[in-house]
């Protein structure tokens, strides 16, 4: 569900922007705004993110092989860190030059005035389905965690990053409508580049929450707190599994964890029955966190003063 509602939330925000940059470009071409241009070349990045995050859901699908025994399902994490660096560089680097041009050579908006308004209204508009979307898709996962614990703990790179996206977009709609409100009013070019500084520094500030997350992903993160604790409680469900001696989980991928556990067994068990009762608690684990498919439980004799 989670993958094909984030595949939702990518189709919606790349439809919207391919929209909202093509009309940006016009009314760019029409008034010479900074705003505009630097808006233009954000929802060019955004376009270009978006189709990035399909190409690395599509990659990560691909079988395991010998070299890659795990399979390819951390190469979505690949794929949006890449679109966090796009969004730094061509959006956010892109619109603090043109403001800084834009500052040195101020110039008002002396034709076609009102075309900016017009587009940037039907923009938000568009943006606003778009972030609508991701919302949606987010919240049949996020559950009860609040929308920073969701952005911060998500193993589904693709929705975090469409929700900042699009949220960095509304935000610097506005501040472009803003922007060239105030340009139009007073005659003066120095507001349509606060605006052009301002849209870049907040899409400098989203790249790099982005960039953080999406590396704690790619170094590797463990199953959720209450996946582990689903985990822990299936693994001691049986009679035989007296005690978890250690245990260690990994997202191989959004959809897929992996779970490494040493567990202690009676003095007394025999190898047959072990063996039944590893099973079993593969089976329970795999019922109550069904991404949890790769699964390794070592049994051991539990001494309290051995490392293990």
């Amino acid at each position: 569900m989670s993958a094909a509602g984030g595949t939702r939330a990518i189709v919606a925000a790349l439809s919207a922007n391919l929209g909202i940059a093509a009309t940006k470009f016009v009314a760019f071409a029409l008034t010479g705004s900074s705003a505009m241009l630097a808006e233009s070349i954000h929802s060019v990045a955004d376009s270009g993110n978006q189709a990035l995050l399909l190409v690395g859901g599509r990659r990560a699908q691909r079988a395991a092989t010998p070299q890659h025994p795990f399979g390819f399902g951390r190469e979505r994490y690949v794929y949006a860190f890449i679109v966090a660096v796009v969004l730094f560089s061509v959006g956010g680097l892109f619109a603090l030059f043109e403001g800084y041009e834009k500052f040195k050579h101020p110039e008002g908006i002396t034709s076609w005035q009102w075309v900016p308004i017009a587009v940037l209204l039907i923009a938000i508009g568009l943006e606003t389905y778009s972030f609508k979307t991701a919302i949606e898709e987010s919240n049949k996962i996020r559950g009860k965690s609040t929308w920073v614990g969701f952005v911060r703990r998500s193993r589904v790179p693709e929705l975090p990053v469409v929700l900042l996206e699009d949220l960095a977009a509304l935000i610097g709609l506005v501040l472009a409508l803003l922007g060239v409100t105030l340009t139009l009013i007073t005659g003066s070019g120095y507001w349509d580049a606060t605006a052009t500084i301002l849209i870049g520094l907040l899409l400098v500030v989203v790249a790099i929450v982005l960039a953080i997350e999406m590396k704690s992903l790619l170094i590797g993160e463990s199953a959720t707190r209450e996946d582990v604790q689903k985990i822990e409680a299936a693994i001691v469900d049986g009679s035989q599994i007296e005690r978890i001696i250690h245990m260690k989980t990994l997202h191989l991928g959004p959809e897929e964890l992996l779970v490494a556990c040493k567990v202690g067994v009676a003095v007394d068990s025999d190898a047959e029955g072990v063996s039944r009762a590893i099973d079993a608690a593969e089976a329970r684990i795999r019922e109550v966190v069904p991404i949890a498919r790769v699964i390794y439980l070592e049994p051991d004799i539990y001494r309290p003063n051995s490392s293990g």
